[in-house]
């Protein structure tokens, strides 16, 4: 019973982060209510099943720690992006290649991980908070092109909604805080249903019990830009990844190896590619469950598989997934806010730790936001490039990583001139000392 509740609590603390990206994603790309009924059950369903990949501890995949795995907001500005640009099956094609993409690399990675220290992370986890700073906005006046968006019942809804996440995060602490954003969701949700702005069709209509089907949104489609966009994201969110595996071991009294990585990144990538053949979306660790791992002080597998057999259990009751697709749009907005803002938080408090004493950090990060946020607002700037040219510069998140990456190597990976005329003097200072003690 105790292992219950505790998986139960795991459950809810990483449900709002779960159910909010298929709630975001599917109103971005204008889905019907049973199309975004679908997406949230598939979703919460495979959560669970990479979760279970992931906890298991076998030759070719799962690091065996007791580690949620839930969809990656990484990836919610990409997607929409894709989808806008491409259609839908360009997304999920896209994430097929990348999970397939994260398995052959995942022996490797460890190699590749000096191409993303924080400076290029942290500029890229900014660059994506910041572009979907405007998708919350939009949903906060009731969504884009809505008859009565910006109105007075939709932004009270939406700062009533993100005020009651602000009061509960303040005066709470431990697990009440975690669940801050669910807790949020359903206040807001409740108030608009005082208001009769809420309609339960959608929940009366939902089938009790479905049957998951591959390919769900049609055959997925091969493009390009979005598939160099989704293995970026792939490589982002392993690098998170990484941190949440070496906190989870040295809580667990475990010394991470170089062999439990590549299963931990092979199980993700095994995760990837079946939520892109179900139509759910790309995986990664958790953090928020591990700092509640850390305040309940059991660290059992037992916990987590029992979280990961609820998850499964849910996403096979459509009924439970269309109660939150009656979320109206501007509570959803007012949420939206809180979590794309501590985003953006995120990476600042990544590249905080690497712009004191250096001017060339300052410099990628400046170059690479301001190539990011400036494709994102001015997408057309790029036009007349050639096509080959273009699947780097046609969305902002590829064309301002690609700048942080290029000039990591540029200022930190590259013997300059500053550092070896740097090195000679240290070298030089230390003969003097040498010879002068001698």
């Amino acid at each position: 019973m105790q292992s219950t509740a505790l998986g139960l609590q795991h459950v809810l603390a990483m449900y709002a982060g779960a159910i909010l990206v298929p709630l975001i994603v599917g109103e971005a790309l204008g889905l019907t209510t049973a199309q975004l009924t679908y997406l949230v059950s598939i979703d919460i369903l495979m959560c669970g099943v990479a979760t279970l990949f992931q906890i298991m501890n076998n030759r070719f995949f799962g690091i065996g720690l007791p580690v949620v795995l839930g969809c990656t907001f990484t990836a919610v500005g990409p997607m929409i992006a894709i989808g806008g640009e491409s259609g839908i099956s360009a997304i999920y094609g896209a994430i097929i290649v990348s999970g397939i993409f994260v398995i052959v690399i995942s022996k490797f990675f460890g190699q590749l991980v000096r191409f993303f220290p924080p400076v290029v992370t942290g500029s890229v986890v900014t660059i994506i908070g910041i572009t979907l700073i405007p998708v919350a906005i939009n949903n906060m006046g009731g969504g884009q092109g809505a008859p009565d968006f910006g109105s007075t019942t939709n932004i009270s809804l939406a700062f009533g909604t993100l005020l009651f996440i602000i009061l509960v995060y303040k005066f709470s602490t431990g697990f009440i805080r975690a669940i801050s954003i669910l807790l949020g969701l359903i206040a807001g949700t409740a108030a608009a249903a005082f208001m009769g702005l809420v309609d339960f069709a959608a929940v009366r209509e939902a089938s009790v019990v479905h049957i998951v089907q591959p390919f769900y949104f049609g055959f997925p489609t091969f493009e390009w830009s979005a598939i160099l966009t989704m293995c970026l994201v792939a490589m982002v969110s392993l690098v998170e990844s990484t941190g949440v595996y070496f906190a989870l071991g040295d809580i667990c009294e475990r010394d991470i190896k170089k062999q439990d990585l590549e299963k931990g990144y092979r199980a993700e990538g095994l995760a990837i590619v079946l939520g892109g053949i179900f139509n759910a979306f790309p995986y990664t660790a958790f953090s928020q469950n591990v700092g509640l791992l850390q305040m309940s002080g059991v660290r059992s597998r037992k916990v987590i598989l029992i979280a990961s057999l609820m998850l499964i259990t849910l996403g096979f009751i459509p009924k439970i997934a269309a109660v939150t697709t009656i979320i109206p749009t501007a509570v959803l907005g007012g949420a939206m806010i809180a979590m794309f803002g501590m985003v953006v938080a995120q990476g600042i408090k990544m590249l905080s730790k690497v712009m004191s004493g250096s001017q060339e950090n300052s410099m990628i990060i400046a170059c690479s936001i301001g190539m990011g946020l400036g494709v994102t607002v001015v997408p057309e700037i790029f036009a007349q490039l050639p096509s080959g040219l273009r699947i780097l510069t046609s969305n902002g998140i590829v064309a301002g990583s690609m700048a942080a990456i290029v000039l990591n190597i540029l200022f930190n990976m590259l013997p300059s001139k500053n550092k070896s005329v740097a090195v000679a003097e240290q070298v030089e200072k230390s003969t003097q000392l040498s010879e002068q003690k001698a």
